[in-house]
C-alpha cells in the first residue's frame, strides 16, 4: 500500500473500484484496447484510485509497469480546439519535438487527422510495453480532443492501450455559473455530452461508509470515533474524502465526543462559499442565511418570510446560479435545499451568533410545525431553560404514545441538557437512550453505555441497561440488570416501569426462545401496563408467538384476533404482523405468512420499529426461501444486511445472514456461502435465537458439501441446550431432520433412531404436515440403512405425501433426492432414476446447482444414461465411474461413500478395481487420467437441462 496519506485517505473503502479498474488495466497490457471514464465529485479520490490501481497492477505482473503518459485539462483552455490532443503529442514524443504537427483545427477533417496522428504514436509506443494514457480533470479537456482519442480507440484491435479519462461530475464546480442566466459555452456543452456518452464504461468511486471514515479517522489521524459520531461526519460530508481529511485535522479531538456536534465547512470550502454569497445581492443573501436556519428542505414561503424579502423568486434564481441553493417548484408548493451538506454549515457557522438567535427566534413565529418550533427555541436558548425542557418531555410523551421512537430520543437528549437538576437531567438521559434502542439506534445507544452506567443504581437504569444488553445479545448481563430493576420496583409507586421491565422481559425470553416465560410475561406486562402504553402493546403482539412455541397454536391465534380488534393505528401494528407472520411460517402458511412479513419490514412512512423491522426480514427471507423465491430471498437478506451493518443489532444478525448462507451453498457459491456463516456466527454464550441460525446455518453449509460430520459438530450446540422444549416446537426451527439424516450417513443409527422418535410424535400430535415430511426423509434413510427397503419406501412416500400441496418445492427436492439415492443403492435403479429425475428437475428450477450435480452423479452411477465413453472408462460400471470421478477431483474415501450414499468398503473395492482396469496405482494417477480424458469423460446424464448454467 502506498505510504502516501492522501492517497491512503482516497483508498479506504475503495477495494471495489480498485479491483475493477486494475482488471481494466490488465485486459488492456494484453491487447483489449479501451477507454474507460473515472468519474465522481471533486476531492472523492478519482486520481488516488487511478494511481493504486497502476501499483496493484505492478505487483501482479512482477514489477513490470505500463508506461504513462498523463496530460491534464485546465479551464482557461477548454475552449482551445485540439489543445489537449497537442499535449498528448508531445508527451509522446518526450518533449523532443520530433516533426508531429497537428492539423488545423478549424479543417473540416481536424478530428480525424489527429486520430490518425495519435494512432501511429500510440501503436509505435505499445510495441516495447503496454501504455495507459490518463487525461486528469477531463471536464476541462475541449471537446474535439476527447473525440479524437476515442476515435484512436475505435480504430485498434489488439493494441495494448488503455485510455483512462478522470472527470468531476459537478456542474457547480465545473464552471462559473454566477454570469446571470447565461448559457454554457458550446465546448463545454460538447464535453459533457462526450462524457455523458462514456457511461457504459466508466468507473465511480462512491462515498465513504461511517466504517470507512472510522477507519480514515485512526488510520491517517489517530482518532477513535464511535460509530455514531462517524455516521454524523458521514452525512456532514457526503463521505467526500477531502472533506473528512480536512475537517478531521481542523477540528479538535474532543468535538467527536460531544452528540451530533454542529460541524463547520472545511475552512478552504467556507471561504468558497463565503466568497460566492458576497457576490450574490442582498435579498439572495438574507434568503440563503434564512435557508440554513430553517434547515433542510425549507418551503420557500418560510424561508421568504423569515429573510424578509418582498419577491424571493429572483433571489432565488441568483442562489441556484451561484451554486448555492436547489429548488423543487410542485403546484401550491415549493422547496429549497443546499447543493450540498457542507454549503449550508458554511453559510450558517458565517452568521453571527446574535442575528442567528435572533433568526430562530424568528423562525418560531414562521414555522407551523410543533416539533420544528420547539429546534428553533432549543437552538436559539444558550443557557438551561426549564420550562423549555419540560416542553420536550411533554412532546416525546406525546410521541412515545405512537411509537416513534427516534424522534423521542432526538427530543428528550435536548431536554435533557437543558435541564438544571441533576436526576431530571439523568432521568431524561435514561429514557432518550430507551427510545435510541427501541428505534434500533444501538450504536448512538451504546455510546451514551458508559455515562448511563456512572449513574446511580435505580430502577430505571437497570430497565434501561438491559434493554441494551438485549440489542446486543448478552443474556447473562441482560438479566443481571432485568432483575436488579425489578427487586427494587414497588407496586404501589413504580406501576409504569414494572410494565416496561416486563416488556423487557418478555424480549428476553424470546431471545432465549422460552415460551413459557415468554408468555407469562406478557401476560404480566399487559395487566400492568396501560391498554394504549407501547410496552403493553408489544407484549400483547408477541403474546400469540409465545403460544405457539408452546404448542398451542389455537390459542395463538386466537390471541391475535383479539389483539387486531383491539389495535392502534400508527407504528404498533408492525409487531403484530411480524408476530402472526413468524406463526403462520410455522403453522405450514408460507404464503399467508409472506403477506404479513412484507407488511412488517417498511417503518418510513408508519415510524416503524428498525428492530421488528429486521425481525421481519429475516423472516421473510426465510419464507422467500421456503416458497422457491431464492432471488428474491438473496435481495431481502442484502437489503438487512446493509441495514444491520449500520443498527448493530446483534440480535438479529445471525438471522438475517442464515438464509443468505443456505442458498449460495446450494447454488455452489462457497465464498458468499462462508462469508454469510461468518456473519452468523453466534456462541453459546449468545442468546438461543440467535444460536439456533447459527448452527443450522454452518450445518446446512455443511450438508450442502456432503460433509455429515461436520453438519453434526455443527448441530451438537443445539441437541445439548438446556431447555429445549420452545426450540423444538415443530415448524420454528428446521433442524432435527438435518441432524438425523448426518446421523444415519455417519453410521450412527441407533443415535439417529433415539433422536427422531420423539420429534416424530411431537410433529404428528401437532399435525405439522412440513415438519413429518422432513422428519420422514430422515426415517426413510434410517429404515433402508437397517435393511428394510420396502418400510423405507413407505417412509419416503408418506413424507412426499404430506409436503403435497404445500408449496415446499425445496423441502419436496430434498425427500426426492434422498429417495432415489436409497433405491439406487438398493439396486431399485429405474425406480431411483424417476426419482431422481424429479429432484434434480425441482433443483434445477431453483437454482440449487449443487444438488443437481449431484443428482447427476447419481443418475450415471444407475447406468440407465450412460453416454458413449472413451476406451478408458468405457471399461468402467456405472458405479466405478462415479466413484472414480469422486477421487479423481480429491474426495477422500469417506467423502466418496457419504456422497454415493454407500459403504467405505465399497467405496475401497471399487477403487481397486478402478486402478486394476486404468492400469494405474495412485490418486495422483487417476486425477491425472481424468485431466487428460476431461473432454470426453464428462458426458451429460441426458437432460436438457445444463447443470452449470441453472441460476
Amino acid at each position: 500500500m502506498n505510504d502516501r496519506p492522501e492517497l491512503r485517505r482516497s483508498l479506504i473503502g475503495r477495494v471495489g473500484e480498485v479491483a475493477a479498474l486494475t482488471r481494466s488495466i490488465g485486459s488492456a497490457c494484453t491487447g483489449a484496447p479501451a477507454l474507460v471514464l473515472v468519474e465522481g465529485p471533486a476531492g472523492i479520490g478519482k486520481t488516488a484510485l487511478v494511481e493504486q490501481a497502476l501499483e496493484a497492477h505492478r505487483d501482479r505482473a512482477g514489477g513490470r509497469a505500463p508506461r504513462v503518459l498523463r496530460v491534464t485539462g485546465v479551464a482557461w483552455e477548454s475552449n482551445l480546439p485540439l489543445g489537449v490532443a497537442d499535449q498528448l503529442v508531445r508527451a509522446c514524443g518526450n518533449g523532443t519535438g520530433d516533426g508531429t504537427f497537428l492539423p488545423d483545427p478549424t479543417s473540416p477533417d481536424a478530428v480525424l487527422g489527429t486520430s490518425r496522428i495519435l494512432l501511429r504514436q500510440w501503436t509505435t509506443a505499445q510495441e516495447t510495453e503496454p501504455l495507459v494514457v490518463i487525461v486528469d480533470d477531463a471536464h476541462w479537456a475541449d471537446a474535439e480532443s476527447l473525440r479524437a482519442i476515442r476515435s484512436t480507440v475505435r480504430r485498434m484491435s489488439n493494441e495494448r492501450v488503455l485510455v483512462l479519462l478522470i472527470a468531476r461530475d459537478e456542474p457547480y464546480e465545473l464552471y462559473d455559473m454566477r454570469r446571470a442566466h447565461e448559457e454554457l459555452p458550446l465546448s463545454a456543452l460538447r464535453t459533457l455530452e462526450f462524457l455523458d456518452g462514456c457511461q457504459d464504461a466508466a468507473v465511480r468511486p462512491g462515498p465513504l461508509t461511517a466504517k470507512g471514515v472510522r477507519r480514515l479517522a485512526y488510520e491517517v489521524h489517530g482518532l477513535t470515533l464511535d460509530l455514531p459520531a462517524a455516521r454524523h461526519l458521514c452525512r456532514h460530508t457526503l463521505g467526500n474524502p477531502r472533506h473528512l481529511t480536512q475537517l478531521l485535522r481542523e477540528l479538535p479531538p474532543e468535538t467527536w465526543h460531544d452528540w451530533r456536534p454542529e460541524l463547520p465547512a472545511p475552512a478552504r470550502y467556507a471561504a468558497a462559499v463565503r466568497h460566492r454569497l458576497a457576490q450574490c445581492g442582498e435579498s439572495t443573501r438574507r434568503l440563503v442565511q434564512a435557508c440554513s436556519v430553517l434547515g433542510d428542505d425549507a418551503s420557500l414561503a418560510e424561508a421568504t418570510e423569515l429573510a424578509g424579502v418582498a419577491d424571493a423568486l429572483p433571489a432565488v434564481d441568483e442562489a441556484r446560479v451561484a451554486g448555492l441553493l436547489t429548488a423543487t417548484i410542485d403546484p401550491g408548493h415549493a422547496q429549497l435545499s443546499f447543493t450540498h451538506p457542507l454549503v449550508r454549515a458554511a453559510v450558517l457557522t458565517d452568521i453571527p451568533l446574535t442575528h442567528r438567535a435572533e433568526l430562530h427566534h424568528r423562525a418560531v413565529e414562521v414555522t407551523t410545525d410543533r416539533g420544528s418550533r420547539l429546534a428553533h427555541r432549543v437552538a436559539a436558548t444558550s443557557t438551561a431553560d426549564d420550562a423549555l425542557a419540560d416542553e420536550l418531555d411533554t412532546y416525546a410523551a406525546e410521541h412515545a404514545l405512537a411509537g416513534e421512537w427516534s424522534t423521542v430520543a432526538d427530543t428528550l437528549v435536548r431536554a435533557s441538557r437543558l435541564s438544571t437538576v441533576r436526576a431530571v437531567r439523568e432521568d431524561r438521559l435514561l429514557r432518550a437512550v430507551d427510545a435510541m434502542i427501541g428505534a434500533g439506534d444501538v450504536p448512538q445507544a451504546t455510546a451514551f453505555a458508559a455515562e448511563l452506567e456512572s449513574f446511580p443504581a435505580d430502577i430505571l437504569r437497570g430497565a434501561v441497561l438491559g434493554y441494551l444488553a438485549i440489542m446486543r445479545g448478552r443474556p447473562a448481563e441482560a438479566d443481571a440488570f432485568l432483575a436488579q430493576a425489578w427487586e427494587r420496583c414497588e407496586s404501589a409507586r413504580h406501576t409504569e416501569l414494572m410494565a416496561r421491565i416486563c416488556q423487557r422481559r418478555v424480549l428476553h425470553a424470546l431471545g432465549r426462545f422460552d415460551g413459557r416465560d415468554l408468555v407469562a410475561w406478557a401476560r404480566r406486562a399487559v395487566e400492568l401496563a396501560d391498554p394504549d402504553d407501547p410496552s403493553a402493546i408489544e407484549s400483547q403482539a408477541v403474546l400469540g408467538l409465545g403460544l405457539a412455541t408452546m404448542g398451542r397454536p389455537e390459542e395463538a391465534l386466537a390471541a391475535y384476533e383479539t389483539a387486531a380488534a383491539e389495535l392502534p393505528g400508527g407504528a404498533q401494528s408492525q409487531r403484530f404482523q411480524l408476530g402472526r407472520g413468524w406463526v403462520d411460517i410455522a403453522l405450514d402458511a408460507p404464503e399467508d405468512a409472506r403477506r404479513r412479513l412484507e407488511a412488517a419490514v417498511p417503518t418510513g412512512y408508519r415510524m416503524g420499529s428498525t428492530r421488528i423491522s429486521l425481525w421481519a426480514q429475516g423472516w421473510l427471507a426465510r419464507t422467500q426461501f421456503t416458497l422457491g423465491a431464492w432471488p428474491e430471498a438473496l435481495e431481502t437478506v442484502q437489503r438487512a444486511a446493509v441495514h444491520l451493518a449500520e443498527v448493530r443489532i446483534e440480535l438479529c444478525r445471525p438471522l438475517v445472514h442464515w438464509t443468505g448462507a443456505q442458498i449460495h451453498a446450494l447454488r455452489g457459491d462457497w465464498e458468499a456461502a462462508e462469508h454469510h456463516v461468518g456473519e452468523a456466527h453466534a456462541a453459546p454464550h449468545h442468546y438461543e435465537v440467535m444460536l439456533i441460525p447459527s448452527c443450522v446455518a454452518r450445518a446446512q453449509v455443511a450438508e450442502a458439501r456432503g460433509d455429515y460430520e461436520r453438519v453434526v459438530e455443527a448441530l451438537s450446540p443445539l441437541v445439548h441446550l438446556p431447555q429445549r422444549l420452545s426450540v423444538d416446537e415443530p415448524g420454528f426451527w428446521p433442524w432435527p431432520d438435518v441432524y438425523a439424516n448426518a446421523l444415519v450417513m455417519t453410521g450412527r443409527l441407533d443415535e439417529a433412531d433415539a433422536f427422531l422418535a420423539p420429534h416424530e410424535d411431537l410433529a404428528g400430535r401437532r399435525a405439522r404436515r412440513s415438519a413429518m415430511g422432513r422428519l420422514g426423509l430422515a426415517r426413510g434413510r434410517l429404515t433402508a440403512a437397517r435393511g428394510d427397503i420396502d418400510t423405507a419406501r413407505k417412509e419416503f412416500e408418506q413424507a412426499l405425501a404430506h409436503l403435497d400441496h404445500l408449496p415446499l418445492p425445496y423441502d419436496r427436492a430434498r425427500v426426492n433426492f434422498a429417495y432415489g439415492q436409497t433405491l439406487r443403492r438398493a439396486g431399485k435403479r429405474r425406480e431411483a432414476d424417476t426419482v431422481l429425475k424429479n429432484a434434480r428437475d425441482a433443483y434445477a428450477a431453483l437454482g440449487a446447482r449443487t444438488y443437481v450435480e449431484r443428482c447427476d452423479r447419481e443418475l450415471k452411477a444407475g447406468g440407465l444414461h450412460t453416454a458413449r465413453l472413451t476406451p478408458g472408462l468405457a471399461r468402467l460400471t456405472p458405479q466405478e465411474q462415479a466413484v472414480a470421478r469422486l477421487v479423481a477431483d480429491g474426495a477422500t474415501n469417506q467423502h466418496a461413500a457419504l456422497e454415493l450414499f454407500i459403504s467405505v468398503k465399497t467405496v475401497q473395492y471399487h477403487l481397486t478395481h478402478v486402478y486394476s482396469k486404468l492400469g494405474i496405482r495412485s490418486r495422483s494417477e487417476l486425477a491425472a487420467r481424468f485431466r487428460e480424458m476431461s473432454a470426453q469423460d464428462r458426458p451429460s446424464s441426458g437432460s436438457s437441462v445444463d447443470p452449470g448454467a441453472v441460476h
